[in-house]
């Protein structure tokens, strides 16, 4: 079935235009479909990879890897059952932690397209930003694995621009424990959960004390104030906002300034030239 696989992948592939997967266009191009590249980065997967898979040289992508592409191409339901099947997987039951957009959602994203807003699935792992946010916060599209996970980057890996004091760092890392070990205990058959978990585990003293020993409760506030560090404008305080899809378990973080003010001034500022930067 690899074959099929691939004829589909880029059957799919050449029909998705990029400002309907909120790929930023620069230069001249000759089809109006995605790139393999493009594809690649929305997904995140080399491009190899992806040129393999397509040729058909590549044989049982993962569950995760077939998820991905499916987001990126925009697959309806009855599709992306199709693909699962092609790839050698059954679509993913109720028992494995939710990464699927739905149409509501993608519409809703579609319209917050010069807003930074990025996605999270309930093990705060990134299942897609928008250019606005990879401008603000940082290039996401290069993060491989654990990588996309939050929890992973605060308590283990490099963190994000935001400017916290180490009451606030404490405070949010207990909050993000204590929201994992509920989804643990909502998803206890997720293979995929368990592994982050016991990666957490091997590489945090930190997860290990709050999930030993941290309160189990949900955050109590939805909405904070963040000052983001900027590399080229300086401080912007804004607005996050964090929005849950509670019928598909997913998390959609907004950044927004109050219009008229100067820190508006700067968050525009930082999508233009990140924007561009993107594009280059």
């Amino acid at each position: 079935m690899d074959w099929e696989f691939g004829r589909m992948l880029r059957r799919w592939r050449d029909r998705v235009t990029p400002e309907s997967a909120g790929v930023p266009v620069g230069g001249r191009r000759r089809a109006s479909g995605l790139r393999r590249e493009e594809l690649a980065a929305l997904a995140g997967i080399s491009t190899d990879y992806l040129t393999r898979l397509e040729q058909g040289r590549s044989t049982s992508p993962s569950a995760q890897v077939v998820e991905a592409l499916a987001r990126g191409l925009r697959l309806s339901d009855a599709e992306r059952e199709l693909f699962f099947q092609l790839a050698g997987h059954a679509a993913p039951g109720l028992d494995i932690v939710p990464t699927r957009i739905p149409p509501s959602v993608q519409r809703l994203l579609d319209r917050l397209a010069n807003t930074p807003v990025a996605v999270y699935d309930a093990s705060m792992t990134l299942i897609v930003a928008n250019a606005p946010y990879d401008a603000l916060m940082g290039d996401t599209s290069k993060l491989r694995g654990i990588e996309r996970n939050a929890v992973w980057r605060n308590l283990v890996g490099p963190g994000n621009r935001a400017v916290q004091t180490p009451e606030e760092t404490a405070e949010l890392e207990a909050r993000m424990v204590s929201d994992l070990r509920l989804t643990a205990s909502r998803y206890p058959a997720d293979r995929a959960l368990g592994g982050l978990i016991g990666e957490l585990s091997a590489q945090s003293a930190r997860f290990v004390e709050l999930w030993e020993h941290g309160e189990l409760e949900r955050p109590r506030e939805l909405a904070r104030r963040k000052v983001i560090d900027h590399p080229t404008v300086g401080h912007i305080t804004l607005d996050c906002d964090t929005l849950v899809v509670a019928a598909d378990d997913l998390r959609l973080m907004v950044y927004t300034a109050e219009p008229g003010t100067a820190d508006a001034e700067k968050l525009a500022l930082a999508v233009v030239l990140g924007t561009q930067a993107l594009v280059e």
